[in-house]
């Protein structure tokens, strides 16, 4: 059985890079054969991106987060244009909106978030989407805006009736360990009415560890209690969930299975 964490923050779960060598050396022996490394901010893209772009298994996500619309990076748009056309890196990523946290004002995230869409579009490639507390906005936006290659809701938070106008949009659904949480009521409706090809699992290590970890730092390594839950949610065969999620998550980063 293998698993694909389509949502990792590697940089932050630890800054020195044998430690991060050994996140992925660890996830590998439990089966995680594929990550892909999600980075907040420009910089830390490119620590992360040059200690792990010949590790294999390691794929990349290059963009600005709405946390750093204030300080996205000098040059900023032609980092993220050269950054998408580097080996392995085989999404925009993650942008979106952040109302939650009022990093800068709205304004400037949705120009953010606009502008980094027209790049993926650009280079035909799929989106990693953060939403927090800004869903209208985002669905409003992706609805005139979504790039041809398609995106995905990452770490996915709205209820079933969200999903439900996300799915007209033909959007991919990521769940992270929130879903093992017995009070996540809302995740467990959604789930349960997705279709299956539309689903992937995330670590967002190092959050939303998965209950079974609570206490610990989240890895990518423990992203099998994710899809063991799942699993039992949705009444399937461990192996067999496991398999749809690999292929799923195959095609939306147009991947190889």
């Amino acid at each position: 059985m293998q698993f694909f964490d389509t949502h990792a923050h590697i940089g932050l779960i630890y800054e020195d890079p044998i430690e991060q060598l050994r996140v992925v050396q660890n996830a590998k022996q439990a089966g995680v054969t594929r990550i892909i490394s999600i980075c907040n901010s420009l910089h830390d893209f490119s620590l992360v991106y040059g200690n792990l772009k010949s590790v294999s298994g390691v794929y990349h996500a290059v963009g600005v987060a709405p946390s750093e619309v204030n300080n996205p990076g000098i040059d900023w748009i032609k980092t993220v244009e050269e950054g998408l056309k580097l080996p392995n890196v085989v999404a925009l990523g993650e942008t979106g909106l952040d109302y939650f946290r009022k990093f800068g004002d709205k304004r400037s995230q949705i120009e953010l978030f606009i502008t980094q869409l027209e790049l993926a579009e650009k280079a035909n490639m799929p989106v990693i989407i953060h939403n927090r507390d800004a869903g209208k906005d985002i669905l409003d936006i992706l609805s005139e805006r979504l790039p041809s290659a398609g995106a995905v809701l990452h770490c996915y938070s709205e209820d079933a009736a969200y999903a439900k106008k996300a799915l007209d949009l033909n959007l991919y659904f990521s769940f992270a360990g929130n879903l093992t949480y017995r009070n996540a009521r809302n995740l467990h409706e959604t789930v349960l009415n997705l279709p299956l090809d539309r689903i992937l699992v995330e670590s967002e290590s190092p959050f939303m560890v998965p209950a079974e970890f609570r206490g610990k730092r989240n890895m990518p390594a423990y992203i099998s209690s994710t899809v063991f839950f799942l699993a039992e949610m949705l009444e399937m065969n461990r192996e067999e969930l496991a398999a749809q999620l690999w292929k799923n998550s195959c095609t939306f980063f147009r991947l190889d299975e």
